[in-house]
């Protein structure tokens, strides 16, 4: 069997009790290391867990599957996925390749980003379609993501904009020469997400009605599930000054709010802080 297994958010005992015991019967146990992060380090998950770990970077899971899914068909194999499996369209695309190979798979679920953000009080069933804020490049400035902002707040709802992670991504010579060289690891801040969004906003070169502007609300959040979970709320312009720490950060730029759900975020304004 192959598995996937979700282990939360924020502490090494996050992971499910079931998971757990699957964790420590597998044949090999893989870490995935790039879409997210856990404030333990691998030392510490494998005291707990009571086994070795195998650290699973971007370029062996989306190009070494086969090495991972070897003799799943014989063994119990596992990738354990930082929050739930479903949080990246990494984990689908595996598990479709395992089923190709006719290797039985099961998926043991856990907290995400995706539910674990109604922590700030924006109530889960108000939010739009999820976005993704990427790095920008002095010749790369995407701002395609506005136009999903626009057309949830449009609606009223909420979109949690979720950061640019850039862990072991290859340095230019490493593309050019073929000599595996890596960038130092990147995690955006909402600082520095909330500047990008601006600069679209001012430079009026975005397609369609716009319904983000300086003075629309934000929520930034920073840890979430870990013990020192931030949260802010403030104007989009307020947001580019505020330090949240450090990773991983995610924003809710916020749609029409219930009066239970103002009432609950109030306790988070910069105001109060």
């Amino acid at each position: 069997m192959f598995y996937i297994i979700g282990v939360g958010l924020g502490d090494v005992k996050d992971i499910t009790v079931r998971g757990l015991e699957i964790v420590r019967s597998a044949k090999r146990v893989y870490l995935e290391s790039y879409t997210s992060i856990l404030p333990e380090n691998k030392l510490q998950l494998e005291h707990f867990y009571e086994r070795k770990l195998i650290e699973a970077d971007r370029e062996l899971v989306e190009q070494g599957a086969d090495e991972i899914l070897h003799k799943a068909d014989e063994d119990n194999v596992v990738l354990l996925v930082v929050g739930d499996p479903f949080g990246a369209t990494t984990h689908a695309d595996i598990l479709l390749r395992a089923r190709d190979l006719n290797i039985d798979t099961k998926v043991i679920h856990n907290a995400s980003i995706m539910n674990a953000i109604g922590c700030c009080g924006l109530q889960l069933y108000h939010f739009g379609e999820t976005v993704s804020i990427p790095f920008w490049t002095d010749i790369w400035k995407p701002s395609s993501f506005l136009k999903k902002i626009n057309q949830n707040k449009s609606n009223g709802l909420h979109t949690l904009c979720l950061l640019d992670i850039q862990v072991k991504e290859p340095t230019w010579e490493s593309i050019t020469k073929k000599k595996k060289e890596y960038q130092p690891s990147r995690f955006m801040e909402v600082k520095q997400a909330c500047s990008q969004l601006l600069q679209i906003i001012d430079s009026n070169e975005f397609d369609g009605e716009n319904y983000v502007t300086r003075e629309s609300l934000c929520v930034g959040a920073a840890r979430i599930g870990w013990p020192d979970q931030k949260i802010v709320a403030g104007t989009l312009a307020e947001m580019v000054n505020v330090d949240m720490g450090s990773p991983l950060h995610s924003i809710v730029i916020v749609g029409t709010l219930h009066p239970l759900e103002e009432q609950f975020l109030k306790q988070f304004y910069i105001e109060n802080k």
